[in-house]
């Protein structure tokens, strides 16, 4: 721990503070216009998994199939064009995001604590992007294929609306971004001697019951296939968390 930063008044840290809160606001803001700005590129990538040529499909050997999208509201693509440059520039930055949080704590830290801060961050960060990347690479596109090809009558056609289909992306990719971040709450619960590995797979029945609940309610389907997809994934990383806090514990 510095001694500037133990000398530092409770205004100075105040001050300091909103300096980090207006370099996060605006990485957020450069990205956000950037993206914004990138159109095309944008919705070539967010609206890939409406077509049957999309490479998760190509490579399950799906049959061929393609999703229309509607605009129901006179302001409703702008708005959707807009939140959907905010969430991903908020991706972008996140790494400036974290860097920023960091330098304002570090001085208050340790050298090990230090370390374990940038281990955490790290780990939670590459966590929620693994989380991201599989979402929209395989839990989404099945989920998406699913709800837009399900008819209870061939006099029923499905249109689905640009927002309905963008708001399902983003709310999905959030939370298959937090659910990643289980092998890191797992290891420092177990750091902090809260859990362990004997626990976790006593309980593992239990998490399995927990797992389906959670998958049930991140995808909107109910069909056993998707839910199947979004559990595995899950499931393996409360399994990797075990090993994981095994070895933690065990150092």
């Amino acid at each position: 721990m510095s001694n500037s930063s133990e000398n530092a008044t409770f205004w100075e840290h105040l001050d300091e503070l909103r300096s980090r809160l207006l370099r996060m606001l605006l990485g957020v803001a450069l990205f956000t216009v950037a993206t914004f700005m990138c159109k095309e590129q944008l919705f070539n990538v967010v609206l890939a998994p409406r077509n049957s040529d999309f490479i998760s499909y190509r490579l399950l050997d799906i049959p061929a199939f393609s999703v229309h999208l509607i605009n129901t509201a006179l302001t409703e693509q702008f708005m959707v064009h807009m939140r959907t440059a905010v969430y991903v520039g908020l991706l972008l930055a996140s790494p400036y995001i974290i860097y920023q949080l960091f330098a304002f704590v570090a001085p208050a830290l340790y050298v090990n604590e230090r370390r374990y801060a940038i281990w955490v961050g790290g780990a939670a960060y590459v966590m929620f992007i693994l989380g991201t990347m599989l979402n929209y690479f395989l839990i989404f596109p099945l989920t998406l294929r699913f709800l837009a090809t399900y008819q209870v009558s061939t006099d029923v056609t499905n249109m689905l609306t640009l927002q309905s289909y963008i708001d399902t992306l983003i709310s999905m990719s959030f939370m298959m971004g937090i659910i990643s971040e289980l092998p890191v709450v797992c290891v420092i619960m177990g750091r902090m001697g809260i859990i362990n590995d004997k626990l976790m797979t006593a309980y593992r029945k239990h998490a399995i019951v927990a797992i389906l609940i959670v998958a049930a309610i991140v995808t909107p389907t109910t069909d056993v296939f998707t839910l199947l997809i979004v559990s595995l994934p899950i499931w393996m990383l409360y399994e990797a968390s075990i090993w994981i806090v095994k070895v933690v514990n065990c150092k």
